[in-house]
């Protein structure tokens, strides 16, 4: 059995030209394994096309439409024209979404590999609602420490703006092309448009925790930066798993539920079917029709209300007390996660409070000593009230 861990996203930019060095033509060369861009991998693997187009496609199609990118610049007569992108503007972004199980783990077990599977199509899924058609290529290493898949998008402005598909550039642009609220200069401007850039990269990211991590059994954070001890780390990591388990089994009930429904209805219209052909018949004898029509319909009400009692009543009760029992479960899981953030925030604010304590007894101590300093400097009244 694998430890749970933390989910790892991250996405970054790209451009032709780079920064130190670090250009598209690198970032497809190192996703190909090429060895001049994977001096950082032991033993390279062929990279696993997971969804989408492969690395060289992928290369050929930016390569194309960043060519054909065009941006309207004025010029100082006025006059508006379309000009080529600079080779310095972001034209591609890429994703890494790592898994915390160990390679060796992966290889070993196959539950850990049909976990990991699951986590891979979700994030796929996750990726497609998020940026559609946008979305060209999922590529999967497994010649790493831990298996994770890279993802890239392409822009389909006329610009070719990789920064539009960032979930904290946009939110920090508004604020800076808004302009510094009244009585407000630019270093606060400034601040307000960081604490957007890292509103929107948050919420991206608790969107990917709701829809991907939670059914995987990953947490938000990790041990480290909410400074956890190992106890309550090891505690959050089992609510994690409680909560993958308890989203497995309400999935499960609801399948259930709608082979329940779906077996519902086809009685009932097997049930019709066989009053109607009933109906039909009885039709025949005129002088009877009402007579026949009314007990033909307290049959079909009687046998429905008989069969359905019969067949679906009991799977119906345990249905309810599993969805029951597994929205308990969540729920329960949720609390606990919320108690240990919330003990994480309040250790947090303790250590604060300690550092300025011992801050304010320094300055006491420095005090202390100057003024320790200069009794021990003050001459001593000689007799008569003459110093020496």
């Amino acid at each position: 059995m694998f430890s749970l861990a933390y989910q790892f996203v991250r996405i970054e930019l790209y451009s032709r030209s780079g920064k130190a060095g670090r250009t598209t033509d690198y970032i497809f060369d190192e996703v190909s394994r090429v060895p001049s861009a994977s001096v950082h991998v032991p033993s390279p693997k062929p990279p696993e096309l997971f969804y989408g187009l492969g690395a060289d496609e992928v290369r050929a199609l930016h390569d194309e439409r960043a060519a054909a990118a065009k941006t309207s610049r004025t010029d100082k007569t006025g006059k508006t024209s379309l000009k080529a992108i600079r080779k310095d503007q972001n034209t591609l972004a890429g994703l890494i979404f790592s898994h915390p199980v160990s390679m060796d783990d992966y290889r070993s077990s196959a539950n850990v590999r049909r976990d990991v599977a699951d986590w891979e199509q979700r994030s796929i899924a996750w990726l497609l609602e998020q940026y559609g058609d946008r979305l060209v290529s999922v590529i999967r290493h497994t010649d790493e420490s831990h298996p994770h898949l890279h993802a890239y998008l392409l822009p389909d402005d006329m610009e070719m703006r990789a920064g539009l598909l960032h979930p904290g550039y946009p939110a920090k642009n508004a604020v800076l092309a808004a302009g510094p609220l009244p009585g407000e200069d630019k270093k606060a401007m400034g601040k307000r448009a960081d604490r957007a850039y890292v509103a929107g990269m948050r919420a991206w990211l608790d969107d990917y925790h709701q829809k991907v991590a939670i059914p995987a059994g990953l947490t938000r954070l990790g041990a480290g930066k909410r400074r956890l001890t190992r106890a309550q780390w090891h505690a959050e990591k089992a609510q994690a798993a409680a909560l993958k388990q308890a989203v497995e089994r309400a999935a499960i009930v609801e399948a259930k539920g709608r082979a329940y429904i779906d077996q519902t209805k086809r009685k009932v219209a097997a049930i019709k079917a066989e009053a109607a052909a009933a109906k039909a018949s009885a039709d025949r004898f005129k002088g009877m029709g009402g007579t026949v029509r009314a007990v033909l319909d307290g049959v079909r009400e009687a046998s429905l209300r008989e069969s359905v009692r019969k067949e679906f009543a009991s799977e119906m009760a345990a249905a309810t007390a599993a969805v029951a029992k597994a929205r308990a479960e969540t729920t329960k899981a949720r609390n606990s996660q919320r108690d240990a953030e919330k003990q994480a925030a309040d250790q947090r604010h303790a250590f604060r409070q300690q550092g300025q304590r011992l801050a304010s007894a320094q300055q006491e101590i420095r005090q202390l000593s100057r003024a320790l300093a200069a009794a021990l400097d003050e001459p001593t009244p000689a007799p008569g009230g003459m110093t020496p």
